[in-house]
């Protein structure tokens, strides 16, 4: 039982370029979260029993947005030891899919995700992406630099 309680927890999450922007997931309403209750983020989620690393953000991002994608190289990596979790962002090519009809639980109406808000996909052009309240603001912070050099 011990191993359990002390194992961490992976998350998986995408950075994916699509017309002449990035896609998030605008977060609204948001009961659970006391600092912020509006907040943009990128597309993501637990890995899965059995899962790779890209595996996991391929599906996440299928889920989330209904496109498919293809992993082209990890950008970030993130601990949080408060949490007990491990993040990983992976820069992701569009493949093909109509965005914005991701079937994921987060779009039923699951009574728990209750407090968790309005799940809404966006695509956010470049210039605005400085400006928004992005989380974790850590990947944030090092994503807006890269677009500033021109990295992605």
């Amino acid at each position: 039982m011990a191993e359990e309680i002390n194992k961490m927890v992976v998350r998986v999450a995408g950075i994916v370029s699509m017309n002449d922007g990035f896609v998030f997931m605008h977060r609204k309403n948001v009961i659970r979260n006391k600092d912020y209750q509006e907040y943009y983020t990128f597309p993501g989620g637990h890995l899965e029993e059995g899962e790779t690393l890209e595996e996991g953000v391929i599906r996440e991002i299928k889920e989330e947005f209904g496109i498919h994608v293809k992993v082209v190289r990890k950008l970030y990596e993130l601990e949080n030891n408060k949490l007990n979790m491990k993040e990983y962002f992976f820069l992701c090519e569009y493949v093909d899919g109509e965005f914005g009809t991701g079937d994921g639980e987060e779009f039923s109406n699951n009574p728990a995700y209750k407090d968790s808000g309005e799940y809404i996909p966006e695509i956010v052009r470049r210039e605005n992406i400085s400006s928004l309240v992005l989380l974790p603001l850590e990947i944030k912070e090092k994503f807006v630099q890269d677009l500033k050099e021109e990295n992605l």
